[in-house]
């Protein structure tokens, strides 16, 4: 089996908390990756699924129909931005992005995709295709798709204006013009796909003009325009979806992680006008749309709803980045701290060296944090960014912990 950080070994959860098989209890600020956006095994999921079970655990979608999947289909386009009313499901996140290349291309029958620097859409072929965060997620794995282009995402930071958005974004539009101009005319393009925040990529915040240009060059060349909010889906920026927090809408999405919170299940989400070119059995699933996971999926909806988490996800996620904040100020070798939300970012780099990546101090810092009890998990090309994504129901209290955790640990360093 792959080993990845930490491979803590934890023998329950609930809430924002792990206990561990070492008898210690731990902050999960990771959400279980993104997954558990109304923190672990929370009792209005667990009765919803533990009821389906009782009714019925399988149903292969397209053969029979289960009425937890009809009720999801009805929850999503509540939820979702713009008119997006027809849903494609499946498994993983992976599977989703897989399910809006064959979309796009079937729809406008072109075969050209552009993708960013950066990005990370999963780890199934068509998804690694796509993939450019680092170089390990595409090695050993070539020859990939055919006719994937990668353009410049808008990163603020590592701009050469960082305190001038306008002037990062126009960096970024540059490259992807020239990709236009010299590499792939707009016509054969059937899809831009974009992380609207990059996850793995270093938990990049673009600035809102980005992703509103990249609607515009979309609109003016017929390209379908999507967005990948597996990772910022279902509250993780205070909005149901980061592009209601960027005011931008997709023609696709692909959604995931947090739907179910924990059961497995994703969704290609677009208008009908556009799912309708799919014609039956080009495109199918066995295990997509589980009865069990459809009914965990609307629980979690509705919780996320009846608790508020979206306001809290907005105001917590302002308190945790001050508070970070005043840690950069603190330490001299964070770089920036930077997020949308919930879903926040600590980048590590050598003091005086205009902003060089310095992972070393960041594999330290999460290691000290996890030995106190705080679980992080780092992100970006070197692994010296520190991602903060804990469940949408974290309170002012425990952000006080962790972050004291956190400053003891950068004290140790």
């Amino acid at each position: 089996m792959a080993q990845d950080w930490p491979n803590l070994p934890v023998v329950r959860a609930k809430g924002i908390y792990l206990d561990g098989l070492d008898g210690k209890r731990y902050m999960d600020f990771m959400s279980s990756f993104g997954v558990v956006n109304v923190g672990h095994n929370h009792p209005n999921v667990i009765a919803a699924a533990r009821e389906q079970l009782e009714k019925q655990v399988h149903g292969a979608v397209g053969v029979t129909l289960h009425e937890s999947v009809l009720r999801l289909a009805e929850k999503l386009p509540e939820i979702l931005p713009g008119a997006m009313d027809e849903f494609f499901f499946g498994n993983s996140g992976s599977e989703a992005v897989e399910g809006t290349i064959k979309l796009a291309r079937n729809i406008t029958k072109r075969s050209g995709i552009i993708a960013f620097t950066g990005s990370f859409h999963g780890r199934t072929l068509g998804a690694a295709s796509l993939t450019a965060s680092k170089a390990v997620y595409r090695t050993g794995l070539e020859p990939f798709l055919s006719s994937v282009y990668f353009a410049p995402y808008a990163d603020p930071y590592h701009s050469s204006h960082p305190d001038d958005p306008n002037q990062c974004v126009e960096e970024s539009i540059s490259g992807l013009q020239t990709v236009l101009d010299r590499i792939i005319a707009p016509s054969q393009i059937a899809m831009m796909i974009v992380e609207p925040i990059q996850g793995e990529g270093g938990y990049i915040v673009p600035p809102k003009e980005f992703l509103l240009r990249l609607r515009e060059i979309c609109d003016r060349y017929d390209i379908l325009l999507t967005f990948d909010e597996v990772w910022t889906g279902f509250g993780r920026t205070g909005e149901w979806f980061a592009a209601q927090s960027f005011g931008v809408t997709p023609d696709i999405m692909a959604i995931g992680k947090s739907i179910a919170s924990g059961f497995p299940l994703s969704a290609v989400c677009a208008r009908s006008d556009l799912m309708s070119h799919w014609e039956p059995t080009v495109h199918g699933t066995t295990f997509g749309g589980n009865p069990v996971s459809c009914a965990a999926a609307v629980a979690t909806i509705r919780t996320i709803r009846e608790e508020g988490m979206l306001d809290n996800a907005k105001k917590s996620g302002e308190y945790l980045i001050r508070s970070l904040r005043v840690l950069q100020k603190k330490y001299p070798f964070i770089g920036d701290v930077r997020g949308v939300g919930l879903m926040v970012g600590m980048e590590f780099v050598l003091p005086g060296k205009d902003r060089e990546a310095n992972p070393a101090a960041a594999k330290k810092v999460l290691n000290e944090s996890l030995l106190r009890g705080l679980l992080l998990y780092p992100a970006g090309l070197h692994g010296h960014v520190i991602r903060f994504a804990p469940p949408l129901i974290v309170t002012k209290e425990q952000i006080d912990e962790a972050v004291s955790i956190l400053n003891a640990a950068l004290a140790s360093v």
